[in-house]
């Protein structure tokens, strides 16, 4: 013989109502709390110009390690890069048009990775200068497309003068 019991109808019954109201208030102070902490992560989280300064400062760096023919810390500069561009976009996925529009980022950060930094990482890998040259100055092509579909044309990359980094030698061993 089975037996059906109704957890609902028995839960009811044995728990007093006034614990179901209190569980309701707990939980609406919660989400009241929860919103707040919301709220205060989202007030320190970086600008995403603060982000892409660290950009400016791992490609900037990737250029001299290379044309120094460092290629262990051309990699690495060039997986700081690629790592810093993915934190902007997770922090700042959308950008707001000036039309109200709304600028998807991730597609233009993918069409990055699989064009130009997909260049930069096999030039590397090769110790290939000169189509580290390419891939670099292409690169930033795809870089300034952003910034115009973003609104910023003003914001112009080029190959760096000088490295961000003094401290850093550049030279192989």
């Amino acid at each position: 013989m089975l037996v059906t019991i109704r957890l609902d109808v028995l839960i009811c019954a044995t728990i007093p109502m006034t614990l179901f109201a209190d569980a309701a208030t707990n939980s609406a102070d919660e989400i009241i709390a929860l919103k707040a902490e919301i709220a205060a992560l989202k007030a320190t989280t970086p600008s995403q110009s603060h982000a892409m300064m660290d950009v400016d400062y791992h490609f900037s760096n990737l250029w001299f390690a290379a044309q120094n023919e460092n290629w262990p810390l051309a990699a690495f500069y060039l997986n700081e890069t690629r790592s810093h561009l993915n934190w902007t976009v997770r922090l700042h996925p959308v950008r707001k048009l000036a039309d109200g529009g709304d600028l998807d980022l991730a597609p233009i950060l993918k069409s990055v990775e699989q064009g130009g930094l997909a260049q930069l990482k096999t030039a590397v890998e090769r110790k290939d200068k000169k189509a580290f040259g390419v891939a670099y100055r292409e690169t930033l092509s795809q870089c300034y497309a952003c910034h115009q579909a973003a609104e910023k044309p003003y914001l112009r990359p080029h190959v760096p003068t000088g490295p961000a980094t003094q401290i850093v030698d550049m030279q192989p061993k």
